[in-house]
C-alpha cells in the first residue's frame, strides 16, 4: 500500500472525532473492520476504496495463550478444555506456568468466580504437540471417579491422525516397554524378538486404527483408544510402518518418502464420559485446528471441516 495513503488509526480517527490514542485502540481491540475483516493494526494503509467500519460497542478481541472458546464445558467438577498444539497439558519441570492446566485455571478465574481457588485434578494428558479435548477435575469425587473411569477403559476418546503411508484398519494390541531395546518406549518384541511372555513391568496398549481418505502419500485415519498410555497412537502407528507426519521420536525404522509437517499431526477430536456425580453421559467433539485441515488440503482433498 503507498505510504501516502492514510493509517487505518487515521480514518478511525476522521470518521469518528475521537483522539488519536483512542482511534488506534479502537484498532487494537477489534472494533474495526476494513473489507468485513477484523484489521488490528492501527498503522496499516487503507486504500480510498477501501470499506472501514467502526463499532464502539464490538466485543473486544481475546489475548492470551488461551482464548475463551476453549473452555468447552465446565461445572463444580469438571472441566473440558480445548488445548491448543504447542502447549504443555501440565508443568515438566518446577514453576513452569506456561500449561494447559495454569491457563484454565485463569480462564475459569474469569467465568466461574465460585470455583476461582479450586485446583485442577489431572486424569490424563496430551502430548505438547498434539491438539485438541482434554478434561481436568474440579472435585474430590470427580477425580476419584474419572481416575478409576480411566483404568477401567471407560472413557471415549477417539483421535484423528494424518500417518505416512496407506494405512489399513487394524486392531494393535501389544504390551508397551519403557525401553524397546534402543532406548525408545514401544511393543514388547518389536524392536527385538520376543523372549517369553511381557515383563510384569509392560503395559497393556490397545488402539483401533480405520482409515478415513486416502491422501497423497498419506492416509487420514481415526484411531480409538481402549488404553491411554504415553505416546501410544503416535508408537502404534509407527510400529505399524505408518508414521504420523511431523513424527521426531518414533520414526527412525520407516524408510518410505518422508513428509514434512509443522508439528506431529494428531488431534483429540472426541471425548465422551459419564459425568462423575449425575451418571450422565456426555460427549464432546471438535474440528482439527487449521494448521492440520491445511495439511490435509495440502496433501490432496478438501479439509474434514468442509
Amino acid at each position: 500500500m503507498p505510504a501516502d495513503q492514510p493509517t487505518l488509526a487515521a480514518v478511525v480517527r476522521e470518521r469518528t472525532g475521537v483522539a488519536w490514542s483512542r482511534a488506534r485502540k479502537l484498532v487494537a481491540e477489534g472494533r474495526v473492520t476494513v473489507d468485513g475483516e477484523r484489521r488490528l493494526d492501527p498503522a496499516m494503509r487503507v486504500s480510498p476504496e477501501a470499506v472501514v467500519v467502526v463499532n464502539e460497542h464490538a466485543p473486544k478481541v481475546e489475548k492470551g495463550p488461551l482464548q475463551r472458546s476453549a473452555i468447552v464445558f465446565h461445572d463444580r467438577d469438571v472441566v473440558v478444555v480445548e488445548k491448543p498444539a504447542g502447549m504443555l497439558s501440565v508443568a515438566d519441570e518446577p514453576g513452569n506456568k506456561d500449561t494447559l492446566v495454569d491457563h484454565t485455571r485463569t480462564l475459569l478465574r474469569r467465568i466461574d468466580k465460585d470455583g476461582a481457588d479450586v485446583p485442577l485434578g489431572v486424569v490424563h494428558r496430551l502430548d505438547r504437540d498434539t491438539s485438541g479435548l482434554m478434561m481436568f477435575t474440579r472435585s474430590p469425587l470427580a477425580k476419584r471417579v474419572l481416575t478409576e473411569a480411566f483404568t477401567a477403559h471407560d472413557i471415549e476418546r477417539i483421535y484423528h491422525a494424518i500417518a505416512h503411508g496407506e494405512v489399513p484398519e487394524v486392531r494393535m494390541e501389544t504390551h508397551f516397554l519403557l525401553d524397546r531395546g534402543d532406548g525408545l518406549r514401544g511393543s514388547h518384541g518389536h524392536f527385538r524378538r520376543a523372549k517369553g511372555e511381557p515383563p510384569p513391568d509392560s503395559r497393556l496398549a490397545i488402539t483401533f486404527v480405520k482409515p478415513i481418505a486416502p491422501l497423497a502419500g498419506a492416509t487420514l485415519v481415526e484411531c480409538r483408544l481402549e488404553t491411554g498410555r504415553q505416546h501410544q497412537i503416535r508408537i502404534h502407528l509407527a510400529e505399524l510402518g505408518h508414521p504420523v507426519l511431523g513424527e521426531f521420536v518414533y520414526i527412525r525404522d520407516y524408510r518410505g518418502v518422508k513428509i514434512e509437517a509443522p508439528r506431529v499431526m494428531l488431534h483429540a477430536g472426541t471425548l465422551g464420559f459419564a459425568h462423575p456425580r449425575t451418571g450422565k453421559g456426555l460427549k464432546f467433539e471438535r474440528e482439527a485446528p487449521e494448521d492440520f485441515r491445511k495439511m490435509v488440503e495440502a496433501l490432496g482433498i478438501p479439509s474434514p471441516a468442509e
